[in-house]
């Protein structure tokens, strides 16, 4: 039993729950809501003082959902606890990681900083690095990152008779093999060239040898869904079985899963973003981060 406190911000109570349980720490209450002009109002109902705090906050749609979190983290460094971390199974604003265009935003980096200014340490899934090789090369603070590609796999391989696993693109090919390797079987990578937020073109390989397969599409992120939603179509008018499409981030803009429910099989993701698609349970891996730092004395506090 440890003394850390798990504490969710709202719609991350069952994740908490389970973290609190699993990792033998206590559950605290958090109140938020708005005042009449629109403010934010937090107040812990559980003290803090001289205990390790856990906050728990999926970060899809994170506009709304920063503020509150930046309040909570700054109000339990004021109120005595002796470190707070976070676990944020979906971590937003990687995409903007370099400026483009002349004059844009680096998000990323700006949402890292403001981020990491009242965290400790932060745990979270796949996050959606491009540039860069490792979160450690944006966040200034401690981090632990999991995996789903195992999991992944072992639903492919539960769920789908005889797959072949499809990534969307060169770059995931690493990825894609791994899922592929544990789910035995085959894969393909497509070659994508992106001319806008929803504007895709996916160039499909020969699929000859693998035809009479069921096609598996994996990524790591479904947001606008573009990517897999050409795909399927490409495959369906090539006259391959309907795909099942698997994601770890269901972000799924603009009414786009029931349009990948009209061309697939199924369509399935991980908790890290609470959607009806999920299917593949991450707390298991978030439960072995979390221990890891609780238990690692490496980890520095700033205090």
């Amino acid at each position: 039993m440890t003394d850390a406190l798990v504490i969710a911000l709202p719609g991350n109570e069952a994740l908490a729950e389970a973290l609190a349980q699993k990792v033998g720490a206590g559950l605290g209450a958090l109140e938020t809501r708005r005042f009449p002009d629109g403010e934010t109002y937090v107040r812990f109902g559980t003290a803090l003082r001289g205990r390790p705090l856990i906050l728990v906050c999926r970060l899809d749609h994170p506009d709304p959902k920063f503020l509150p979190l930046a309040f909570a983290a700054a109000a339990a460094r004021d109120l005595g606890a002796a470190s707070v971390g976070l676990v944020a199974p979906y971590l937003a604003y990687m995409r903007q990681d370099k400026r483009f265009h002349e004059g844009e935003a680096i998000t990323s980096m700006t949402f890292a900083r403001l981020l990491s200014s009242d965290i400790d340490w932060l745990v979270t899934m796949d996050p959606h690095l491009h540039r860069h090789k490792a979160l450690d090369e944006v966040y200034p603070i401690p981090s632990r990152v999991g995996h789903a590609a195992p999991l992944l796999a072992d639903w492919i391989h539960s769920h789908v008779d005889r797959p072949v696993i499809i990534g969307p693109d060169v770059e995931s090919e690493q990825w894609v093999a791994e899922v592929a390797a544990r789910a035995g079987a085959p894969f393909r990578v497509l070659r994508k060239e992106r001319h806008g937020d929803r504007d895709v073109k996916i160039t499909v390989p020969d699929l000859g040898e693998v035809s009479h397969l069921t096609p598996v599409l994996v990524d790591d992120i479904i947001s606008s869904g573009q990517t897999m939603l050409e795909t399927a179509r490409q495959l369906r008018g090539r006259g391959l079985a309907a795909p099942v499409c698997v994601a770890v981030h269901a972000l799924f803009a603009d009414g786009v899963h029931q349009s990948l429910k009209d061309v697939a099989a199924a369509v399935s993701t991980s908790n890290t973003v609470l959607h009806e698609s999920n299917a593949i349970d991450v707390t298991p891996v978030l439960v072995d981060l979390v221990r890891g730092v609780l238990h690692e004395p490496g980890v520095p506090l700033r205090r």
